[in-house]
């Protein structure tokens, strides 16, 4: 039998500043004696004591539990700690989500470095919301933190990407809520509450979005969650709310912990955005050297080589690429930095890069796009080399580069918010039952929420515009930010203007009707296009300049392909549908139809920028 290598501590009970006790963990590796050791600290509302579903590797797809994580650490020569987050499983207080994990965070750390068995010097790991309590301690300057690794998470802003996207509000906060709100301690105590909440129709709850209000909503039977999901909702205006430490490390950068980081997420994930702001304005303020990890996953699954129904390749997962597999990259990381050890190589270039596409587009043995793709080392974040490319919608459905040259110009759709165009995959997770991330044809189907039969194609919908380029001539690469240009108007006073990018395949004997893989969207809400403090309603009939910005994404797109952009009004359930009538958001209210158009004349000519990184002189050429 093998001798175990730490010594637990369980249920410390750590004091906040407020009197509230968090309980902690704490695996001590054994035979330390008086040792003072580095310390690795992972805060988490999902119980300290159940495993992470993302601790696995692509040999062992069972999640590890924390306790064999700890052991991993523990071996190699760290203190491992892991806590629950207020009103979260044994610790004390009420669950609050996110803004209370910078001061709670911070008082932790103090408590850590006060420690005789600690050398003063603290890493923090952990992915989603265990990202989320890494950044918000680090945006306070939390003592003792001198190497994090963020994994999935930690807002840039939480306004524009993770609650909120260009004004609208995302539900993936009230699955998520719904779904822990069944896992709370309360909830598991009360077998009445827990039969009545687990009854709940939340597909029947969600074709009703224009009724909820406190006390009458999936949440209703946990006021807790229900409350701070209607507060992020009708926070619709940037305010103080958003500029918490917990949900705005962009105000904090200047003093935010001198550590070293690295900042991981993927094209299918919630958190590109954020991983990549934070990359770029922590190296420009911080000392210590900062990375940015950019996958082609759904949310914390980096030893899939597939999101979704499309399938990236061999390369496409972490282990054997960037590192053994996850652990052993983190232990190099922690050993560099916690130990400051300077033979310990991690291996990262201050980017590393998946650029999705290159494969055989046949279907696999999994029934899945083979798409392919592969890693690339890049020095930096946005890609120097990177061309912007305006691509311009013309009246007759093409995307071209020319822009259009006749007046008056125009395409419109009619968008009713209780038959919106259904979430089919993208930067989504926590949206089970309901939605799921990934890359997928842009159809409908069964499968899919709100959709109706006979399913079609989104391309066929009514309320979709769809602009497609010729077929390629040669590969193009799109590796940054995608940002729409768009002339618009409505005859509401309010309404939502989303767009998307999609990589066409063309008909092939596995795909006869050719393949249309999502690649980002995008969305505003009208009333925020100049202000997202001072919102502004519109005139019906005018027509307004709007700049609306995607997820960033990587994707060599082939030739034979076409590129193409699909405009419309709603992006459901991802998004909260916008009733039209400009009331104030997250209340109940009547819903109107739309008429909402698209310019595209000369002196109006909507158009997307791309990103376009030009041939490299040779393979490697403009790398890391």
């Amino acid at each position: 039998m093998t001798a175990p290598t730490y010594t637990l501590l369980s249920n410390v009970m750590v004091p906040m500043r407020d009197g509230v006790l968090l309980a902690t963990d704490i695996y001590m590796p054994a035979g330390r004696g008086d040792a003072a050791l580095p310390v690795i600290l992972e805060r988490t509302p999902y119980g300290k004591h159940l495993p992470s579903r993302s601790e696995c590797n692509a040999r062992d797809p069972k999640p590890k539990s924390r306790a064999e994580v700890a052991a991993y650490f523990t071996r190699h020569g760290y203190i491992v700690i892991y806590q629950d987050c207020r009103g979260r499983y044994q610790s004390q207080g009420s669950f609050v989500k996110y803004t209370s994990d910078g001061e709670d965070g911070y008082d932790t750390c103090a408590w850590i470095v006060a420690q005789p068995w600690c050398n003063g010097r603290i890493g923090t790991k952990g992915l989603s919301y265990a990202a989320h309590t890494q950044v918000a301690l680090a945006s306070l300057n939390a003592p003792g933190v001198v190497a994090m690794f963020v994994d999935s998470g930690g807002f840039s802003n939480a306004y524009q990407g993770g609650i909120r996207q260009g004004g609208a509000f995302e539900l993936k906060q009230a699955t998520w809520a719904l779904r822990q709100g069944l896992e709370s301690q309360e909830v598991q105590d009360d077998p009445a509450t827990l039969e009545a909440l687990s009854a709940v129709d939340i597909r029947d709850w969600f074709g009703r979005l224009s009724e909820w209000q406190p006390g009458h909503s999936p949440l209703a039977l946990v006021p807790e969650y229900e409350a701070f999901m209607f507060e992020q909702w009708r926070h619709g205006s940037f305010d103080a709310y958003w500029m918490q430490p917990g949900l705005y490390a962009e105000g904090y950068y200047k003093q935010f912990s001198e550590a070293a980081m690295v900042h991981m997420s993927s094209w299918y994930d919630p958190y590109p955005r954020t991983a990549a702001a934070n990359y770029v304005g922590l190296s420009a303020e911080k000392r210590g050297p900062v990375h940015l990890i950019l996958g082609p996953w759904t949310h914390g699954n980096r030893s899939l080589s597939y999101a979704g129904d499309v399938d990236f390749g061999p390369q496409a997962k972490l282990d054997g690429q960037l590192a053994e597999d996850f652990l052993a990259l983190r232990l190099r990381w922690f050993d560099r930095w916690l130990k400051n050890d300077a033979g310990a190589d991690h291996g990262l270039a201050p980017v590393m890069l998946f650029v999705m596409g290159g494969g055989s587009g046949k279907r696999n043995a999994d029934g899945r796009l083979d798409h392919g793709g592969r890693w690339r080392r890049e020095a930096a974040w946005p890609l120097p080399d990177a061309q912007a490319c305006a691509f311009y919608l013309h009246a007759d459905g093409s995307l071209a580069r020319h822009k259009p040259q006749q007046d008056g110009a125009e395409r419109a759709w009619r968008y009713d918010p209780r038959m919106p165009v259904p979430t089919v995959g993208g930067a989504v997770t926590s949206g089970e039952p309901l939605m799921v991330g990934g890359a997928f044809d842009q159809r409908e189907g069964p499968q899919v929420f709100g959709a109706r039969p006979p399913y079609r194609a989104l391309a066929e919908r009514d309320d979709v515009l769809v602009f497609q380029s010729a077929a390629l001539e040669q590969d193009v690469e799109v590796t940054g930010d995608i940002v729409a240009h768009l002339w618009v108007s409505s005859d509401c006073p309010d309404t939502d203007f989303t767009f998307k990018l999609i990589d066409v395949y063309p008909p092939s004997a596995d795909y006869p009707d050719g393949y249309a893989m999502n690649l980002c969207d995008g969305i505003l809400r009208a009333r925020y296009r100049d202000s997202w403090s001072e919102p502004s309603l519109m005139e019906p009939g005018h027509v307004y300049a709007l700049r609306i910005e995607a997820f960033p994404t990587s994707n060599l797109f082939r030739r034979g392909h076409r590129i193409r952009i699909d405009i419309s009004s709603s992006n459901f359930p991802h998004f909260d549908t916008n009733p039209n009538t400009g009331n104030a958001e997250g209340w109940p209210g009547p819903v109107r139809v739309a008429t909402n158009r698209v310019y595209l004349d000369r002196a109006r000519p909507s158009h997307v920028v791309l990103p376009v990184i030009p041939p490299r002189a040779q393979e490697g050429g403009g790398h890391a």
